[in-house]
């Protein structure tokens, strides 16, 4: 058994994602555990498929901010431009145990498959929509932006709907989470755009106590489960946020991903074309092979664990590199770098992550994702990429998998 060397190899974790798919190769190649280097923060990432399934059940690896050694010695503070995506208030998504349970079953009782069943023909109108504006965009030949006009603006209309919120406010909950997420916003702004999103979210939630609907947001409101206390104002807020946050990125993400793997394999398009295999097919390949999350922050150690010959040390952070563990060769076989929609492995995958912590939301970004990309390639079956696939970069945002613009033409 040893512990990490001063002198081991530290990969530093590209915050521009210059190159994500160089940066993925490394580490699906190397080391089980990996030193990296996020912004200045040291921790530790998983890259490997069974460690992570290991690591994402393991009770002393908790969500607790204050269980992380950097930031109990305040080398890591607000100022960090990832702290949001770790310090976000209290919900679901930053306990553990009991008190994790007890959020989580209130937003699952909210989010339950009756109400997926019925928001189904909603959405099939919403995606028929947002297909007349890209028809409208894209007239006469005229490149126009996928991501823009597409697969951005239709998660956030489908978790808004769910949540009961105003469709007026959807520009500004763009704008204020976009922000939040790219690392080229001064930090200074990113905390105030946090601010902002806890007051619109706390008004909204005082409207919907006070008056409630048939929406996500008052079903929390409402939640009851055997003799446990309601959910605070504070708990909801923070639900709501995380959901809406989580359940619009991704989705963009898997979306242009799985129409870029596709218009750049035109054999596997016609083989879904054809009747030959279903889009979940293609959306389960896209979620094992490019999946929208980069990079998973993040768990600490509440006490040393040994993996192989390696200790994360009490206070250390942990990291899941989602699209890394994708690639791994011993669940995928030796082509796991390669897309290919046929593989019997390929639902095999966790990109909506494993354990206590799954993402509560996963049913409804495959609901999203099989309504919508049948629904864009029957209505343009010429659709095709604009600039070459080598042309299409990803935004700045270092946890998401996510294009900076996705230029089409419709044919």
């Amino acid at each position: 058994m040893t512990r990490e060397c001063p002198h081991a190899e530290v990969l530093t974790i590209d915050p521009m994602v210059g190159d994500l798919a160089g940066e993925t190769a490394t580490l699906a190649d190397g080391e089980t555990l990996t030193r990296i280097d996020l912004l200045g923060a040291r921790a530790w990432t998983v890259t490997k498929h069974s460690v992570a399934r290991q690591l994402l059940t393991d009770a002393r690896l908790v969500k607790d901010i204050g269980k992380w050694s950097l930031w109990q010695s305040g080398a890591v503070t607000r100022q960090w431009p990832l702290i949001g995506m770790i310090d976000a208030g209290r919900s679901m998504f930053t306990v553990d145990g009991a008190e994790h349970r007890r959020l989580r079953i209130k937003t699952t009782q909210a989010l339950t498959p009756r109400r997926l069943d019925e928001l189904r023909p909603r959405l099939a109108q919403m995606v028929a929509e947002l297909l007349d504006d890209l028809a409208e965009a894209g007239r006469d030949g005229a490149v126009v932006d996928l991501k823009q006009v597409f697969a951005y603006p239709l998660p956030m209309r489908v978790v808004s709907e769910l949540m009961g919120v105003d469709r007026a406010d959807h520009p500004m909950l763009l704008d204020a989470y976009k922000a939040f997420f790219s690392l080229l916003t001064p930090q200074d702004e990113r905390l105030r755009v946090i601010d902002e999103l806890d007051v619109y979210f706390t008004a909204l939630v005082r409207e919907k106590t006070a008056n409630p609907t048939d929406d996500l947001t008052s079903a929390l409101i409402l939640a009851d489960q055997d003799d446990e206390e309601p959910l605070t104002e504070e708990e909801v807020v923070g639900n709501l946020k995380a959901l809406i946050a989580a359940g619009h990125e991704t989705t963009i993400g898997l979306i242009l991903n799985t129409v870029r793997a596709l218009l750049t394999r035109p054999a596997q398009l016609a083989m879904i074309r054809s009747g030959e295999f279903e889009w979940k097919t293609a959306i389960e390949e896209t979620l094992r092979w490019d999946s929208p999350l980069s990079h998973l922050l993040m768990r600490f150690a509440t006490e040393d664990i040994t993996v192989g010959d390696t200790v994360i040390e009490q206070g250390e952070g942990v990291v899941i590199s989602y699209r890394a563990i994708g690639r791994d060769t011993a669940v995928h076989g030796a082509d796991a770098d390669a897309y290919d929609m046929t593989r019997s492995t390929a639902n095999r995958h966790m990109s909506f992550g494993h354990g206590p912590h799954i993402c509560p939301g996963a049913a409804l970004a495959r609901l999203e994702a099989g309504v919508g990309l049948p629904a864009l390639f029957e209505r343009f079956p010429d659709l095709r990429l604009a600039v070459p696939v080598e042309e299409i970069r990803n935004l700045p945002v270092l946890t998401q998998n996510d294009l900076a613009n996705f230029p089409v033409v419709l044919g």
